[in-house]
Formats: structure tokens, C-alpha cells, sequence
């Protein structure tokens, strides 16, 4: 990904490979209609753990999704204001399945250059692990989107 954020606010892009679907040890999981899935990046080789909710997006193991992590909906880069645009102008969740907005909340080290990234979409979970170069466009405390869409199983 580089240094600078790219144009159009994507902090970060891989398609994943779920590899199971709600661990025996999915624990902090107490939302009803909510899954967590466990997967891989294919391209960065991330793994990852996340919450969704299963009845508006549900995902079984050996589904294949891209996930976007984005800094705004903005089609141009341009920041919002934290406000929900109702312009009906096109935006980046448009080319998207499925979304959620929240929040940076800790950045852990995971040897010399993997870093693990937490973050929580309205108590929804999410681990991002991998190496440090590919998530160093995404600040702690920083306000994201995950935006997630269905891939084509190769």
C-alpha cells in the first residue's frame, strides 16, 4: 500500500478465504444473529477474526469475500464529517455487500514486523494480524469502515 493513503480512502484490500465459522471459542460474541469468521488474505497472507452479522450477510467456511478497511465512503479520499450523507450521491459502500463503521481501539506487536490491529464496529469485533507495511496506513484510535464483498471461489 506505501506511505499515503490512496486516493480514493482505502487504507487497506485483500480477499479472504474463511476458513471456519464461529470457533468454540468465540466467547466475547453476545449478539444475537452474529458470526465470527476466522480467515485468510490471500494476497497478504493476514489472518483475521471477525464479528458480521450472519442474517444480513451470512458466510459459511470456504467462502471467499474482499474486505476494505477505508478512512471515508467518499469516492474522491475527501474526509466526512462523521455525519451520515444522505446526498444520494454515489459512495464506496455502493460497491460493497456489506458495511460497518468504528473504531481503532489497540495496536498490539506480534514479533519484529507483524502488529495485530483491534477494532470494534459497534461491539462487533475485529483482529487483523500481518505484516506491519501493509497496515501502516491505519492509525490507533483512527475511525474506519470495513466494507466487505462476496469473491469469486477460484
Amino acid at each position: 500500500m506505501g506511505d499515503e493513503p490512496e486516493k480514493n480512502g482505502i487504507l487497506f484490500e485483500d480477499i479472504f478465504d474463511v476458513l471456519e465459522v464461529n470457533p468454540k471459542n468465540k466467547s466475547s460474541v453476545q449478539f444475537k444473529n452474529v458470526s465470527r469468521l476466522v480467515a485468510r488474505g490471500v494476497t497478504f497472507e493476514m489472518d483475521l477474526v471477525i464479528d458480521i452479522q450472519s442474517e444480513i450477510f451470512p458466510m459459511k467456511a470456504k467462502d471467499r469475500f474482499t474486505m476494505a478497511l477505508a478512512s471515508t465512503l467518499d469516492m474522491e479520499g475527501k474526509p466526512d464529517d462523521g455525519t451520515y450523507n444522505q446526498s444520494g450521491e454515489p459512495t464506496l459502500l455502493d460497491k460493497f455487500d456489506y458495511g460497518m463503521h468504528g473504531k481503532v481501539f489497540k495496536y498490539e506487536y506480534e514479533g519484529e514486523h507483524r502488529i495485530a490491529i483491534y477494532a470494534s464496529y459497534g461491539g462487533l469485533l475485529m483482529k487483523l494480524v500481518g505484516d506491519q507495511r501493509n497496515l501502516n496506513n491505519i492509525d490507533l484510535d483512527s475511525r474506519i469502515y470495513c466494507l466487505i464483498k462476496r469473491a469469486e471461489k477460484e
